[in-house]
């Protein structure tokens, strides 16, 4: 089985945020995947179902982005699921926007969600997904615009970044990690 896990943060007040994008990646995963996502789990909402003959558990954790880690190393443990078996999607502020990158395991790279994730699953080797955002000018604080919604003009262009996104987690499945970091850990031209 495989646990995909979207971050960002619970409540309306951040849907549609930067610092949602993993979330948002998940959610149409699921939509596409016909998954429904809905079963609350500990410190989570799941969905189970099948994708390319895998059995996956879909889901998101309800608790900040700054502390998820518990809850996904608690959906990890009750799944019985290995640490190569875990993705992680979360946005990335050091990527340009439409940019995707795929890695096997890693440090956090100064993402607090995902710092979280590693201390409480006390290991860095997991996959993960990282979904270009891009940094804000000097002049603009880094919280402010991680929790800011997407522009009208970059509407379009996030919608590409995700429709990008579920392609590159689908071929995961399909074909392995190998596969997707060759395909899609490159700026889409």
């Amino acid at each position: 089985m495989r646990l995909i896990v979207g971050l960002g943060n619970p409540g309306r007040r951040y849907r549609g945020t930067r610092h949602n994008m993993g979330r948002e990646v998940v959610e149409r995963l699921a939509a596409r995947c016909r998954i429904r996502v809905d079963i609350q789990d500990g410190w989570a909402t799941i969905g189970r179902g099948t994708i390319d003959g895998q059995r996956v558990l879909l889901g998101w954790p309800e608790a900040y982005m700054n502390v998820s880690g518990q809850a996904v190393a608690d959906l990890r443990r009750r799944h019985r699921i290995p640490a190569e078996h875990l993705l992680i999607v979360y946005d990335d502020l050091d990527l340009p926007p439409g940019t995707l990158r795929f890695r096997e395991q890693g440090s956090a790279g100064g993402h607090n969600g995902l710092q979280s994730v590693i201390d409480a699953l006390g290991t860095t080797g997991f996959p993960r997904l990282r979904v270009g955002i891009g940094r804000p000018g000097p002049e603009i604080d880094v919280v402010e615009w991680v929790l800011e919604r997407f522009t009208a003009e970059e509407g379009p262009f996030v919608e590409e970044s995700l429709v990008r996104a579920v392609r590159a987690v689908l071929v995961i499945l399909e074909t392995g990690i190998e596969e997707a970091m060759n395909r899609f850990n490159r700026r889409q031209g």
